[in-house]
C-alpha cells in the first residue's frame, strides 16, 4: 500500500470520527430494495435526520421551534418538509427514528395526509428505523426499560401501519459508545443488524486498515445464535460527507448545473463525489458504501437536500457512460443491509462490546456514566412505580392502560441518550425529572383504583383512603404522616418470589405497629441521624424513625397499622432510645450468624468475614476520595476538559475528602451499623441486618464544595487483599456481565493514552474483583461508572461538580444546585464476600430486589380502630398460589385491554454461573393468572411483541470460519399449552388471552 493511500486512508478515517432507476415498490421491506449493479460500486444514499427528544432544549421546545435563542430546531416543520419532498419524486427515499416526536407529528395530521403517510411507508419509501420512543444510550439505562420504550414505539408502529412499519434495522448513530447486552437485545427483537455512529478512535483506525468496520456480533455469551447480529460502523459518524452537506444550515456550495453561470461546478461536484466513494472503498469490504446524508435537526426545509441530491445522482451516473463504476442511488439501511447479505462475503466477528469510546487521544467519554445521579436514581425509581402499577392494573383488572401511558412516555423520554445520561442542559434534566413527576401522579390513580378492589374483603364496596407516595423515605420525611394518630404503610412486592425488606417509618412521635395477622411488631425506635437532618431542603420535623423486618409474599402485598402510643412523653423517647446500644469513636464489630465487619476507632473498615464458608477480606483502605477535574490547556485545545460527557482527572490519583474521620457504632435487635462522618458534605452508613448474608451501605454526598474554584468527581474506593490480576468484572445493563483487563482491549492493541478514565466503565447493577477463593462483588441503586486501578481495589464515582463545560456541545457546566447550594445525593451499595462459585446467587438474586423494589404507599384510613381496618379490609394478598423458581423473574405483566395481557418472563442466571440455576427451568404461565381466570390463547411474540416469534425471518449471515447465524424458530404455541421452558439469559414474550 503506497504512503499516498495510506494518508489518504488515516484521513478519511479521522474525519469520520470528528441514474439507475428503482425497483417497482409492489412490495415493501427488502422487497423495495434497490440492489445495485454487479461489477460497480454501488453508493447508498440514506437522507435521515438525528432529532434528539431533548438536549439543548427540552422535548416540547424542539418539537415546535420555540427558544429560538438556544437553537432554531423545530422537528414539526421538518416532518411536515420532508414528507412534501418524497411525494415530489417517487425515486426519493428517507428514514425516520423517533417515535416520540413522530407520534406527536402523527396525531395532529389530517385524514389526508395520513392517508399519503401511510402509502409513502407500504412502498418502503418512508421507513422507520429501530422505531422506539428514542434513540436510547447504552451505557446507563437498563435492560427492562430499553425493552419497554422499543416497544412502546412498535405498538404506535404497529397499530398505526401495521407490517410494513415494522423496524428491522437498530440505528444507534449517536450514543456514546456501546453495550453488547443492548446488540442482543436488538437481535431479540428480531433486528437483522445494527448501524454504529461512533466507535473509539483506536478502533476504527485499527478496523478501516483492516477492512473490518463492519462485522458480526456475538451480542451475548448465553444465547449463541439468538444474538448475532450484524454491525457495522458508519464512514461519517452521521453527518454527511465532507463538502456535501445541502442542508439549509450547512456552507457546503450546491450542485449548480446551468453551464452557461460562472460558478457551475458538476465536474467538479462529481469528481470529488466520486474520488470520496473510491477512498471509503479502500476500508469497506464490498462493492456496496452507505453515504449518509443527515444530521442534527436536519431537512427543516427538506426541498433544498432532495434537490441537489437528485442532481448529484444523475450527474454522477452518467459519468458511467465515461467509464466510470460509481453507480449512485436512494436507499435506506435496511437496504444497505441487504445488499450485504446478498453479496456472499463472510465476516469477522466480535464478542465484547464498544466501551470506553474516545473521539480523540486522552478524552474518553466516562464521566457520564455518573453525571447527574440524582435523575439516573429518579428513572429508576419512576420504572419500579410503573411496573408495580402495570402489576396491580393487570391483576385489579382495572383497564387504566391509557392513564399508565403518561409514565410510559416520559420513561421513554428519559431512556434518550442525552437524558439519564446527564448530558443535557439543566433545563432540560428538569424537564425530564417533571414528566417522570407528572407521570407518577397520574398513575396513582391507577394504583389507587387497584387498591380499592383488592384491599376490601368479600368483595365489598368500602371506601377505601387514598394511597399516597412518599417519595422522600430516602432522606427520612414523610410530611403526609406527621402527627397522624394512625396511618397505614402498605408494601408491594412485584418479584414472583417471598422478599424479607426492612422499612424505616420516619415519625414525630411514638406508635405501636401491628402485622396483616394483628400481631404487635417487634419494631426499633432510633434517631435519624444528623446528616439526614441537616440536609438542604429537608422540611420535616420528624427526628425519629422505625425500622422493622418485614417478609412480603411474593407478587403481593402486605398492610402495617400504626397507631398512636397514648403516652409519648420524653421518658418514653429516653426509654425506647436507651434500648438501643450506642458507642463514639470506638473500634467495633457488626455480626450476626453469616458476616462479620471490622472496624477500628478511626473508623478505618478492616475486614469483612463470610462465617458461613471461613472467607476473610481485608481492606487497607476504604473511603472517599475527589479527583480533581482537568480544565483544559491552551496548548493541547483538542483535549476536552472534563464535563457531562467527559472525565478527564487533572491528576491520576484522586486526594481524600478528609483526612479524618468519626464513628458511631449502633446496635440493636434487629440492625447494626456503623455511621461513619467524613466532614460536613461526606458520611456512610454501614447495615447489617439480622439474618442479612449481605451489607449494606448508604452514603451522603454534597453539597460539594468548589469555594476553591476547582471541579470534583467523588468516588468511593475499597483497597482489598484480593489479587485480582488486572481483572474486573461489570454487569451490561442489568444482564450478562463482562470481563474488563486494566489497560487492554481484546479487539485492538490498545494505547494507553489515559490511565484513569480509559479504565472506568459502566455499572448499571454491579461490579466485582475476584482470586481463587474470594469474590468481593458492589451491588448499585443507579448507573454508574468505576473500574479497578490497580490489583485489589475498585472505585466507583458517584457524584460530579464540575465549574467547566467539555465544548463537546452541551454548553454548560455539570454544576447542579438545589435550594440554592449545591445538590447532595444519597444513595446505596450492597457489598458481599463469597466463593466465586456461589457468589452468583447474591448478585443475581439480591440484585434483581434491589433492582425491583417493594413499593411503599401510606394512607390515613378513615377507621378509628385497628379491630374496625381489619374487619374491613384485608392486609394480605398474593397473586400467586404456587412458588415460582428463584431464577425466573416477571419482567412484564401488562393488561391490553380486558382479557388480553402481555407477560414476559426471563431466566436471569448465565450458563455455567450456578451449579443450581444456571439450568434451564420449566414453569406455568397460568400459575400468574389463578386469580384472574383460565388462559385461553397463548401466543408467543418477538421481544418488542409486534410480531409472533413463528413469522420473524432474519437474515442469514457467514463468519470468516463458516459459522452460519441461522437460529431454528420455535413454533407458536397451541392454545392449550401453557408450560415453557426457559434457558439461561432467555427473555419470553407472550400474548396472552383469558377465557
Amino acid at each position: 500500500m503506497g504512503w499516498v493511500t495510506l494518508f489518504t486512508i488515516l484521513v478519511l478515517i479521522l474525519t469520520q470520527i470528528f441514474a439507475v432507476p428503482l425497483k417497482s415498490s409492489n412490495n415493501c421491506g427488502y422487497d423495495s430494495c434497490n440492489l445495485g449493479q454487479p461489477g460497480k460500486l454501488n453508493v447508498h444514499i440514506v437522507a435521515h435526520t438525528h432529532d434528539d427528544v431533548g438536549w439543548l432544549k427540552t422535548v416540547d421546545q424542539y418539537y415546535y421551534g420555540s427558544r429560538r435563542e438556544i437553537s432554531p430546531k423545530a422537528v414539526q416543520y421538518i416532518l411536515d418538509s420532508v414528507i412534501e419532498a418524497l411525494v415530489d419524486n417517487p425515486d426519493r427515499r428517507y428514514i425516520y427514528v423517533e417515535m416520540a416526536f413522530f407520534w406527536r407529528w402523527w396525531t395532529e395530521q389530517s385524514e389526508k395526509v395520513r392517508n399519503i403517510v401511510k402509502q409513502l411507508v407500504n412502498e418502503s419509501r418512508l421507513e422507520f428505523i429501530s422505531g422506539g420512543w428514542c434513540m436510547n444510550d447504552e451505557a446507563t439505562t437498563h435492560y427492562n426499560s430499553i425493552i419497554d420504550q422499543h416497544s412502546l414505539g412498535a405498538e404506535f408502529l404497529q397499530e398505526t401501519f401495521g407490517e410494513c412499519a415494522r423496524p428491522k434495522i437498530a440505528w444507534q448513530i449517536d450514543p456514546f459508545g456501546h453495550s453488547r447486552e443492548v446488540g442482543s437485545l436488538f437481535a431479540q427483537m428480531g433486528f437483522d443488524g445494527m448501524f454504529l455512529g461512533r466507535a473509539d478512535y483506536q478502533d476504527q483506525i485499527h478496523r478501516g486498515f483492516e477492512k473490518k468496520l463492519e462485522m458480526i456480533w456475538k451480542a451475548s455469551a448465553n444465547l449463541d445464535r439468538q444474538s448475532w447480529l450484524f454491525a457495522g460502523i458508519l464512514p461519517y459518524g452521521y453527518g454527511s460527507p465532507f463538502t456535501f452537506c445541502y442542508d439549509s444550515q450547512c456552507s457546503d456550495p450546491p450542485i449548480m448545473d446551468d453551464k452557461n453561470l460562472k460558478d457551475y461546478n458538476v465536474p467538479e461536484r462529481v469528481l470529488a463525489f466520486i474520488a470520496e466513494a473510491y477512498a471509503l472503498s479502500k476500508i469497506y469490504a464490498t462493492n456496496h458504501l452507505i453515504m449518509t446524508m443527515g444530521g442534527d435537526f436536519q431537512d427543516k426545509n427538506a426541498h433544498e437536500k432532495f434537490k441537489n441530491l437528485d442532481k448529484l445522482i444523475h450527474y454522477v451516473n452518467l459519468e458511467q457512460n465515461n467509464g466510470s463504476d460509481i453507480n449512485v442511488f436512494y436507499s435506506t439501511p435496511s437496504c444497505y443491509l441487504y445488499a450485504l447479505n446478498k453479496a456472499g462475503k463472510t465476516w469477522t466477528t466480535k464478542s465484547d462490546d464498544f466501551f470506553p469510546y474516545a473521539m480523540v487521544p486522552a478524552s474518553y467519554w466516562t464521566g457520564y456514566y455518573t453525571s447527574r445521579p440524582a435523575l439516573k436514581f429518579y428513572e429508576r425509581y419512576a420504572n419500579n412505580i410503573l411496573q408495580v402499577t402495570r402489576q396491580l392494573n393487570g391483576f385489579a383488572q382495572t383497564n387504566s392502560r391509557e392513564t399508565i401511558f403518561v409514565l410510559s412516555e416520559a420513561l421513554g423520554l428519559a431512556q434518550h441518550h442525552d437524558a439519564v445520561s446527564g448530558t443535557e442542559k439543566q433545563h432540560v434534566a428538569n424537564d425530564y425529572a417533571q414528566r417522570l413527576a407528572d407521570g407518577i401522579d397520574r398513575v396513582m390513580d391507577v394504583i389507587n383504583n387497584a387498591y380499592e378492589r383488592l384491599l376490601p374483603k368479600n368483595n365489598r364496596t368500602a371506601s377505601t383512603s387514598q394511597q399516597f407516595l412518599c417519595s422522600y423515605l430516602n432522606i427520612s420525611a414523610c410530611l403526609p404522616i406527621e402527627g397522624q394518630d394512625h396511618f397505614t404503610l402498605t408494601l408491594w412486592n412485584p418479584t414472583i418470589h417471598p422478599v424479607i425488606v426492612y422499612p424505616r417509618v420516619p415519625v414525630t412521635r411514638q406508635y405501636s405497629i401491628r402485622d396483616p395477622r394483628g400481631n404487635l411488631v417487634v419494631a426499633e425506635y432510633f434517631p435519624i441521624p444528623e446528616t439526614i437532618q441537616n440536609l438542604p431542603g429537608r422540611m420535616s420535623s420528624a427526628q425519629n424513625q422505625y425500622l422493622f423486618q418485614v417478609s412480603l409474599p411474593a407478587l403481593g402485598f402486605n398492610t402495617y397499622y400504626f397507631e398512636a402510643k397514648a403516652q409519648n412523653t420524653k421518658t418514653d423517647e429516653r426509654m425506647e432510645h436507651e434500648k438501643v446500644k450506642t458507642t463514639v469513636n470506638e473500634a467495633c464489630v457488626l455480626q450476626n450468624e453469616h458476616l462479620r465487619v471490622e472496624f477500628n476507632s478511626f473508623g478505618e473498615l478492616k475486614e469483612i468475614a463470610n462465617l458461613d464458608k471461613n472467607l476473610v477480606v481485608s481492606f487497607s483502605e476504604q473511603g472517599f476520595y475527589w479527583y480533581a477535574s482537568y480544565t483544559g490547556n491552551k496548548t493541547a485545545p483538542v483535549i476536552p476538559s472534563s464535563g457531562a460527557y467527559i472525565f478527564h482527572p487533572l491528576l491520576p490519583e484522586p486526594a481524600p475528602v478528609s483526612l479524618i474521620r468519626r464513628i458511631n457504632c449502633t446496635k440493636t435487635s434487629t440492625v447494626q451499623k456503623a455511621s461513619i462522618i467524613f466532614n460536613d458534605w461526606v458520611s456512610e452508613e454501614f447495615n447489617l441486618y439480622n439474618g442479612s448474608s449481605s451489607l449494606e451501605v448508604e452514603w451522603i454526598v454534597g453539597p460539594i464544595p468548589i469555594d476553591d474554584n476547582i471541579g470534583k468527581e467523588i468516588i468511593v474506593r475499597y483497597n482489598t487483599n484480593i489479587k485480582s490480576t488486572k481483572k474486573y468484572y461489570t454487569d451490561a445493563n442489568g444482564r450478562e456481565v463482562l470481563e474488563r483487563i486494566r489497560d487492554y482491549r481484546p479487539t485492538w492493541h490498545h494505547i494507553v493514552d489515559e490511565p484513569i478514565s480509559s479504565n472506568y466503565y459502566p455499572i448499571n447493577s454491579r461490579i466485582w474483583i475476584k482470586d481463587d477463593d474470594r469474590q468481593f462483588t458492589i451491588l448499585t441503586d443507579r448507573s454508574e461508572g468505576g473500574g479497578s486501578m490497580w490489583d485489589g481495589s475498585v472505585e466507583i464515582m458517584i457524584h460530579r461538580r464540575i465549574l467547566q463545560d467539555d465544548s463537546l456541545g452541551v454548553g454548560e457546566a455539570l454544576n447542579e444546585t438545589a435550594y440554592g447550594k449545591g445538590l447532595a445525593i444519597t444513595g446505596k451499595h450492597i457489598l458481599s464476600v463469597d466463593r466465586p462459585s456461589d457468589s452468583a446467587q447474591f448478585h443475581r438474586i439480591i440484585a434483581q430486589q434491589f433492582y425491583m423494589r417493594p413499593l411503599a404507599t401510606f394512607s390515613v384510613p378513615n377507621t378509628t380502630t385497628y379491630t374496625n381496618y381489619s374487619n374491613i379490609y384485608r392486609q394480605t394478598w398474593s397473586a400467586l398460589s404456587d412458588s415460582m423458581p428463584m431464577n425466573v423473574h416477571l419482567l412484564t405483566f401488562d393488561q391490553l385491554n380486558p382479557k388480553q395481557y402481555l407477560v414476559r418472563v426471563e431466566h436471569y442466571f448465565e450458563l455455567n454461573e450456578d451449579e443450581i440455576y444456571s439450568k434451564a427451568v420449566t414453569i406455568d404461565i397460568q400459575t400468574l393468572f389463578q386469580s384472574i381466570g383460565t388462559i385461553s390463547d397463548m401466543i408467543e411474540l418477538i421481544l418488542t411483541a409486534n410480531l409472533p416469534v413463528s413469522d420473524l425471518h432474519r437474515l442469514e449471515w457467514m463468519t470468516n470460519d463458516q459459522q452460519s447465524s441461522k437460529v431454528h424458530v420455535s413454533q407458536q404455541y397451541l392454545s392449550n399449552v401453557t408450560t415453557i421452558t426457559l434457558n439461561p439469559m432467555q427473555i419470553r414474550t407472550f400474548q396472552i388471552t383469558i377465557a
